[in-house]
């Protein structure tokens, strides 16, 4: 990689207009190791006018010259997946292990997935006599964050790439590199001149541009709700579609018939995967309160188990979060928890007792939570469990729903089809029984504060495309 301090417009590598770079931080270590340009106003203009004038063009390819082209995506891909695993890694303090096989990997199953999608996807059906049409809604902007980087910029480009769509992305300026290496991919895959644009910056400049631009059609943002908010207003003096997978508190209720021994380890693990960074982590567990301290000991000694360091450390189970702003928040809501009155089960504040620099947090463990605490009200972001008690299930399922937010939810029962009463009781875009694997067909997005729009798969694919009725098509 060799164009940090440029941006990809037009398909060319270009200087911004107004020079201005940050620095991007190691969060293993709290260094500078590589730094980017930030955008203007005038670069997003630049990017815009290209994807506009590309969309003229790309926008009435066929589909099949659109899979060939997602094809050689793929293939370019693969290839520099090291690459992208190491910037991962680096930028954002995943252990590299899983940088490759769930960072890259995740990216990789998006995009084998839109393939699969668009063999077989309909782009018109007749109605009577008229032809209703599916098509691409234009230029799209992008805006992606830093905890699951390659996920969200595949699952955006892909679908809109193969609905017909141009646009200009703007990933996290905290772990922008991935995108960078991103650009290049698509640049040796033969993406046409204007068709991705990359333009990197920060959310209150380039993201503000991106949002209000009159010629921007969409915006799909991913995010916290704060700044989601943020891009729904800007866009809306524009009448702009505004795609949002926004912050989640998912609940996860255990069943009193489920095998504890089982279901709170992995419940523990699903919590703390990717350091707790990821919007529909189960964070909190909703367990029977005769039973909680039997869930305590197994809590407990999960979370001893996951042993944090570098990213580069063989050993590391949990890397660091991602950076100060983040570390200092988490700090804030661990102290909460301990002011407000919940049992500290294992981790608590500040740094393990080996490592005295990076940002790393404690995997950490409170029981007796309350709904009104900090802790299980406000999207923590780390490696922090809420256990909360309950007397009855109806109870557990209102309180799971008792949340402004409504991502995910996820159901632990030894009997399936009380689990799938209970899934279609909770206000959640997904609901999970009895952790199964990660599905990449299935539609992702949420509820109330979580957002609106869906993505992955052909639902992602159907969020880029308008709906035209042609009345007249065939001969009365």
């Amino acid at each position: 990689m060799s164009h940090e301090l440029q941006f990809y417009i037009d398909g060319a590598w270009v200087d911004p207009v107004v020079p201005k770079v940050i620095d991007v931080i190691d969060p293993s270590n709290e260094d500078a190791f590589a730094q980017i340009s930030l955008g203007s106003k005038a670069d997003v203009d630049k990017a815009v006018a290209a994807a506009k004038r590309a969309f003229a063009t790309f926008g009435f390819t066929k589909p099949a010259e659109r899979l060939e082209l997602l094809r050689s995506i793929l293939s370019v891909y693969n290839k520099r997946a090291d690459d992208l695993a190491y910037a991962i890694s680096r930028e954002m303090g995943a252990p590299l292990p899983f940088a490759l096989d769930s960072q890259v990997g995740i990216g990789r199953a998006h995009l084998e997935k839109i393939i699969e999608v668009l063999k077989d996807f309909s782009f018109q059906h007749a109605k009577g006599t008229s032809l209703v049409v599916k098509e691409p809604i234009g230029v799209v902007g992008l805006i992606t964050p830093w905890n699951w980087p390659l996920n969200q910029i595949t699952c955006k480009v892909g679908p809109a790439l193969a609905a017909g769509c141009t646009m200009v992305l703007k990933p996290s300026e905290i772990a922008p590199l991935d995108a960078i290496i991103f650009a290049e991919i698509l640049d040796e895959a033969g993406v046409p001149p204007g068709v991705f644009n990359l333009v990197n910056g920060d959310g209150p400049t380039v993201g503000e541009a991106l949002s209000s631009h009159p010629d921007i059609d969409m915006m799909s943002f991913t995010g916290s709700t704060r700044a989601g908010i943020l891009v729904a207003k800007a866009a809306a003096e524009t009448v702009k579609r505004v795609a949002q997978e926004l912050g989640g508190k998912s609940a996860n209720i255990l069943f009193p018939d489920v095998d504890f021994s089982v279901a709170v380890p992995k419940g523990v693990a699903n919590c703390f995967g990717n350091s707790g960074q990821s919007c529909n982590a189960p964070t909190r567990m909703f367990v029977p309160r005769d039973r909680q301290d039997e869930v305590i000991g197994y809590a407990r000694e999960a979370a001893e188990k996951f042993v944090v360091g570098p990213a580069d450390a063989p050993n590391t189970k949990l890397g660091p979060v991602v950076s100060q702003v983040q570390y200092d928040k988490i700090q804030s809501l661990i102290e909460s928890g301990i002011a407000e009155g919940a049992t500290l089960v294992a981790g608590g504040p500040g740094r393990p007792a080996d490592l005295n620099r990076g940002y790393y947090i404690r995997p950490t463990v409170f029981a007796d939570v309350t709904p009104d605490m900090r802790i299980s009200r406000e999207e923590i972001f780390g490696p922090v469990l809420s256990i909360l008690p309950y007397d009855s299930v109806e109870e557990a399922i209102e309180e799971a729903n008792n949340t402004v937010y409504g991502l995910a939810a996820y159901i632990q029962s030894a009997d399936l089809q009380t689990a799938r009463d209970a899934a279609t009781k909770m206000r959640a875009g997904a609901v999970h029984i009895n952790y199964p694997a990660w599905d990449s067909g299935i539609p992702f997005g949420g509820y109330k504060q979580s957002g609106n729009g869906r993505e992955y798969a052909e639902y992602g694919l159907e969020d880029f495309l308008e709906t035209k009725g042609i009345l007249g098509y065939e001969a009365a």
